[in-house]
């Protein structure tokens, strides 16, 4: 086995590769239409199907994606596609009525859902701070702090803390507050509340309010203690009531390994000494936990699973990423090199069965034996552009990777 520093040197080589030469071009030449719509759907294949819903998740993981590549390599090319999303994000997706984002709009820019699921609101904040840190677009800032305001004061549950999942247009009570078909209709889910530890983590580092930190040591605390269960072994609970009391007994693997990580980046951000300490112990133990039950033999995260073991063993393309940057982070903290070899075999499978090189960018969805699922509309996640199938994941593992290993030269 190689040292871990030819390991590192090597992953970080491929990745930043893959970043450059594939999944930045494929979204820059792809993502919007000529007069700066975002596209529909785009199959596997290169179709396009147009007659579909615009999402404001999809419109603000493009804007974090590409502000974030251009704070490392300001490429003019990648400032325009941040520029698109922008525009789109803050002209037809943004209620000027009762503040926040629409959930989804037609082909023709009107609104399609206009509820607002804080999930959907969190990434505009995480989209708006990268942003404004590429470019120093003070207004950009300035709407990241009013979406805060407003999850803040609508949808933070005061009586056992947390979020709440989703609202109405006008932020009132809404009686379906699923994020999508999968999800159960609960008031509370790891999910979202992850999204919004993430979002308030990146908004913390540019505007060091008090305010913010303590809405993120509230809400890291309060995951630390109601989210993460031990039984029977490490992991995240998925959906709760308002009380906290967990509603499906199932385990998300990917999720698991990206809590990891952006657990411990919160608490860095916070920056205090004891939350540090608590959260490297879950960290490392969530990792562990994936690590033993949510591998295949090849290096490769499962989807889901429960107390018996695996359940659904497709191997989706965003678990992947997270399983590098979750392992490697679990290695930087713990120097266990068990984590690394992880780190690595998930890029390995990653290389050869989910990056399509005829194509371009990486596939969604494959089954246990690395056969890439039928196309859209056959299979409606199997797809290379859409609502769920965004840059943010796979990008941002490079972007991560290049972060925290130094260039060998």
């Amino acid at each position: 086995m190689a040292t871990p520093p030819v390991f590192l040197s090597e992953l970080r080589r491929r990745m930043q590769a893959d970043l450059d030469n594939n999944i930045l071009p494929f979204w820059a030449q792809r993502a919007f239409k000529p007069d700066g719509n975002l596209v529909g759907v785009i199959t596997h294949d290169l179709r396009e199907f147009d007659d579909v819903p615009r999402h404001v998740v999809l419109c603000a993981r493009i804007l974090w994606t590409f502000a974030a590549a251009a704070r490392r390599d300001p490429r003019p090319e990648w400032l325009a596609v941040g520029r698109k999303a922008l525009a789109l994000l803050d002209g037809p997706f943004r209620d000027t009525r009762h503040g926040g984002f629409f959930w989804s709009l037609t082909r023709d820019l009107r609104p399609h859902s206009p509820r607002k699921q804080v999930y959907a609101e969190a990434f505009t904040i995480y989209g708006l701070t990268e942003w404004y840190q590429a470019t120093g677009d003070a207004a950009a800032l300035a709407r990241a702090q009013e979406i805060f305001e407003l999850i803040e004061r609508h949808a933070r549950e005061p009586r056992f803390g947390g979020y709440i999942e989703a609202l109405d247009a006008d932020w009132g009570p809404l009686a379906d507050m699923r994020l999508s078909d999968k999800d159960l209709n609960s008031p509370k889910s790891n999910n979202t509340l992850l999204h919004i530890l993430e979002a308030y983590t990146a908004l913390l580092r540019v505007w060091p309010d008090a305010r913010v930190r303590a809405a993120l040591r509230d809400l890291l605390t309060i995951i630390l203690d109601r989210v993460v269960t031990t039984e029977p072994y490490p992991h995240c609970a998925l959906f709760f009531d308002l009380e906290w009391r967990s509603l499906l007994p199932k385990f998300s693997y990917g999720h698991d390994i990206e809590a990891s990580w952006l657990f411990w980046e919160a608490a860095v951000a916070v920056g205090d000494a004891a939350l540090l300490a608590r959260t490297k112990t879950v960290a490392l133990a969530l990792a562990d936990g994936v690590l033993a039950h949510g591998l295949d033999a090849d290096g490769a995260v499962l989807y889901d699973g429960d107390a018996s073991g695996p359940l659904s063993t497709d191997k989706h393309w965003w678990p992947q990423a997270e399983a590098i940057v979750g392992f490697l982070n679990a290695y930087q903290l713990g120097g266990n090199e068990a984590h690394l070899a992880a780190a690595v075999r998930a890029w390995d499978f990653t290389e050869k069965h989910v990056v399509d090189a005829q194509h371009g960018e990486w596939f969604a969805i494959l089954d246990r034996d690395g056969k890439v699922y039928p196309d859209y509309p056959a299979y409606a996640d199997s797809q290379k552009i859409g609502p769920w199938k965004c840059p943010y994941h796979n990008a941002r593992a490079c972007l991560e990777v290049i972060r925290r290993v130094p260039n060998a030269g």
